[in-house]
């Protein structure tokens, strides 16, 4: 089944888990403790606005049933396109928060000045937000450039601060779907995008487990909702190749559960890591900072992960 449900955790647990990892992480690489400690801090607010989605009323959305499974059909990710309600009530105050942990973490004055920006009013949550949910690069990072702010930093806040909405509405409509179409649709997705959001995956997971004797499958988890997908074939994510340009390599020989997907023909990349249970919400990206090393392993021999897809989302 290509579209694989990660069930979620509750947030206590979440922490618990996210604890251990880190502990792991920290005594194996002492030099990441800066950034475990900062992203202890992001995840702490990613995990309490999720625990605050989940136990709320949210907005419904307005998706009619046979258009939802065309649009999939089609390579359209779910929510590409849909004006889709924000519950600002619980999102806006995270906003704040991540950029004072920011802050705090050694992002210093750029993190405190986009604060500032918000709090003046010259950033409209709700704009800013939709933005970053509608994965519109190109309208944060010209809003962030005009008004003297580091774009990069600005993305990642607005990324930080919606993103357990979006995994909430990704669980609600694809993990979970409502109809035996929809469902269909999904498990016969066939991008290396994300099918909810249109993110291109963090990281690629391979669980193995004792119920999944002789390995298990890959699993590719996105960077912005956690949704998992798999793919009937094995190919380049970003263009599909297939053939000799397309290689699997180990930088480590002492680590063969951690592995780059490189492919010479687009020059994308996909780090891939043999786990024992697929992450959950939020805390795939302890792997992805467990995995930084490969990013730098990749990027040294000129490979870079590509610009989101932009999808024509018309009804």
């Amino acid at each position: 089944m290509p579209f694989v449900p990660v069930p979620p955790i509750s947030g206590r647990n979440l922490l618990e888990i996210a604890e251990g990892r880190w502990a792991a992480i920290q005594a194996a690489r002492p030099d990441l403790t800066p950034a475990l400690d900062l992203q202890r801090r992001l995840l702490g607010i990613v995990i309490g606005v999720s625990d605050a989605l989940d136990a709320g009323r949210l907005p419904r959305l307005s998706l009619p049933p046979k258009y939802v499974p065309a649009k999939l059909t089609r390579g359209v990710p779910l929510f590409a396109g849909e004006p889709i309600p924000l519950p600002l009530p619980l999102l806006a105050p995270a906003i704040g928060a991540l950029c004072d942990a920011l802050a705090a973490g050694g992002a210093g004055d750029a993190a405190t000045h986009i604060r500032q920006t918000i709090d003046a009013g010259a950033i409209e949550p709700g704009s800013f937000l939709g933005a970053s949910l509608a994965r519109n690069q190109s309208a944060i990072r010209t809003g962030a450039t005009h008004r003297g702010l580091s774009p990069d930093l600005l993305w990642l806040v607005g990324e930080l601060a919606v993103s357990p909405y979006v995994h909430l509405l990704q669980r609600r409509h694809l993990a979970d779907p409502p109809d035996a179409d929809l469902r269909a649709a999904a498990d016969a997705w066939s991008g290396g995008h994300c099918p909810a959001c249109g993110s291109w995956p963090a990281v690629a997971e391979v669980v193995h487990s004792s119920s999944l004797p002789g390995g298990g499958h890959r699993t590719l988890r996105c960077s912005f909702c956690a949704a998992a997908w798999e793919l009937d074939t094995y190919a380049c994510i970003y263009c599909g190749e297939a053939g000799e340009p397309f290689v699997t390599a180990a930088p480590d020989d002492e680590r063969k559960d951690r592995r780059l997907e490189l492919c010479h023909t687009c020059g994308g990349y996909l780090k891939t890591i043999d786990v024992a249970e697929s992450s959950p919400f939020p805390l795939l990206s302890i792997s992805d900072i467990e995995t930084t090393d490969l990013d730098v392993a990749a990027m040294e021999h000129r490979f870079a992960r590509p610009a989101l897809r932009e999808f024509g989302t018309k009804r």
